[in-house]
């Protein structure tokens, strides 16, 4: 190359060879270029024609982080710092933990191995199900699901609920005195939100002081909805061993497949009975001697119809066998109680579940006047219904698991 004037300016003239030579590296470049708009072009149009194919969780994988807490992993959300173990149980661990977005303390259950057991998922399912659509003041929130990082293999789930202080448990275990208004102000709130859950068609099926979460202020919520269910006329084809024993109904004691919301009742009962004499009313060993403590304390009367229910022939007979007897009264069991309160766990441990108060009547009752205001304290809008029978396989469970849990991540929706 060299410079020549033309027309008082300098120009540049190029060497032939080297005029060549650049054509082709043009020419070059202009061919990769439209390579890589037609690959591109290529592997768009695939995407589109196999989308239905594409896995479901394709784009939905979030940062997650491991910890083993009390030898238990945990691999949960990074927004989410674990603090310690609160407790471990049949169907979950939990463990408390701050959310590190918004500064909130909340509690994770880790349910595991899911669908190692069939029922076991469908509980899950329906403990998840059943939290999305409950919204009221003294039933535990669950705030959160984890996003499972894939949707075909996953064997955990992660539910994440409102931290409370303690549960009811510890507070009648501990030295601690209760005083009327406490005890008051526990069954009044527990009475409150069954009147929303029964009105919404749903049965807790397992009360009792463990479930029951507090905080220092006293405000209580209803918590663990794993037995829970939604109910059918009378509970036709629900299972009877639900309820821990030390809170389970008469009617699931005789071995009835039939029943329905006053068996919450009878464990409302029993968990008043507990705050009041600071140990469990009724602590059997097995079945049979629980149903002995519930007769020798309640007393029997053949001449009544308080066992017109029992249908199962070898229990009937082993009631029909027992003299009459009085039973102990309420009033010299707990002397120092409200005889007011009194009253009304009178009322809750009725033998016969038709002879039961409901949790209406139990807020209206006159121990509860002071704080029951039906304005205040209304019934659910209506039935909650599931939306599934109990006949699902594992892998539609699994994917209406994965469905409720996108509920909560609006944005993940699967491609």
């Amino acid at each position: 190359m060299f410079l020549v004037p033309f027309f008082g300016k300098a120009y540049v003239k190029r060497d032939p060879e080297n005029a060549t030579n650049v054509k082709k590296k043009r020419i070059i470049q202009f061919l990769d270029h439209h390579v890589f708009l037609f690959c591109y072009f290529l592997v768009f149009l695939a995407m589109a024609m196999l989308s239905n194919n594409l896995p479901a969780d394709f784009g939905n994988k979030e940062e997650m982080r491991s910890y083993t807490i009390s030898n238990t992993l945990f691999e949960i959300d990074a927004k989410y710092a674990p603090m310690k173990l609160l407790g471990e149980g049949a169907y979950g661990v939990v463990c408390s933990s701050i959310n590190r977005e918004t500064s909130e303390k909340v509690a994770i259950k880790k349910i595991r191995n899911v669908f190692e057991d069939r029922i076991d998922a469908l509980r899950t399912l329906r403990e998840m199900k059943l939290l999305g659509k409950i919204k009221h003041e003294n039933v535990i929130e669950m705030k959160d699901i984890m996003l499972p990082s894939t949707k075909r293999s996953f064997v955990d789930v992660y539910l994440v609920f409102e931290l409370m202080d303690t549960d009811l448990e510890r507070i009648i275990r501990s030295p601690q005195p209760l005083s009327d208004e406490q005890c008051q102000c526990f069954i009044f709130q527990l009475l409150r939100g069954l009147k929303y859950l029964h009105s919404a068609n749903v049965i807790h099926r397992d009360l009792k002081p463990g479930n029951l979460l507090v905080n220092s202020d006293c405000e209580l919520k209803i918590g663990d909805f794993g037995l829970a269910r939604t109910k059918s006329p009378r509970g036709e084809g629900m299972n009877g061993y639900v309820v821990t024993r030390w809170y389970r109904a008469p009617e699931l004691l005789v071995c009835s497949d039939s029943y329905d919301a006053a068996i919450d009742m009878w464990s409302v009962g029993c968990i008043f009975a507990a705050i009041l004499g600071r140990k469990p009313l009724f602590p059997g060993t097995d079945s049979a001697h629980q149903l002995e403590l519930i007769l020798n304390t309640l007393g029997v009367n053949h001449d009544a119809d308080d066992f017109d229910f029992v249908t199962y022939q070898p229990i009937r007979d082993y009631i029909d066998s027992l003299p009459d007897s009085p039973g102990v009264p309420f009033a010299s069991m707990f002397p120092d109680a409200n005889p007011l309160a009194v009253d009304l766990l009178k009322k809750l441990l009725v033998f016969n579940p038709a002879k039961r108060i409901n949790a209406t009547e139990a807020l209206k009752h006159p121990y509860m006047a002071q704080l029951y205001d039906p304005l205040l304290d209304p019934a659910a809008k209506g039935p909650i219904d599931l939306g599934f029978d109990d006949d699902l396989g594992e892998d539609k469970i699994r994917e209406m698991i994965w469905e409720e849990t996108l509920c909560y991540r609006p944005g993940k929706a699967a491609l």
